[in-house]
């Protein structure tokens, strides 16, 4: 069975940083695409980024140059490091994962495994 735990979510100011980790275990793919997505009060979820297999990441527009995904296979644990940070980035951040031929920030929306969400909330 498939459990994505996410942590490291929390409140910060603007222009702080905040790094976010999901841990994986279970068998999800041989070659997994892995993400995170949020979702904002009132608001639909929103792709944030992924990364896959290869190490090749992706990104929505409205965090480029700001967020980094990576991943570290050895402890099945990606990480998103936030810098920058802007009141709007304030939402619930999941993880997410499937196996999928093409990854893309826009649907990991819609990836089959999903964690529970962790916090994160940014003041001006």
């Amino acid at each position: 069975q498939v459990q994505l735990v996410e942590s490291g979510g929390g409140s910060v100011q603007a222009g702080g940083s905040l790094r976010l980790s999901c841990a994986a275990s279970g068998y999800i793919y041989k070659r997994p695409c892995m993400g995170w997505f949020r979702q904002a009060p009132g608001k639909e979820r929103e792709g944030v980024a992924v990364i896959d297999s290869d190490g090749t990441t992706y990104y929505a527009d409205s965090v480029k140059g700001r967020f980094t995904i990576s991943e570290d296979h050895a402890k099945n644990t990606v990480y998103l490091q936030m810098n920058s940070l802007k009141p709007e980035d304030t939402a619930m951040y999941y993880c997410a994962a499937d196996g999928l031929k093409w990854c893309d920030a826009v649907t990991v929306v819609t990836y089959r495994y999903q964690g529970q969400g962790t916090q994160v909330a940014v003041s001006s």
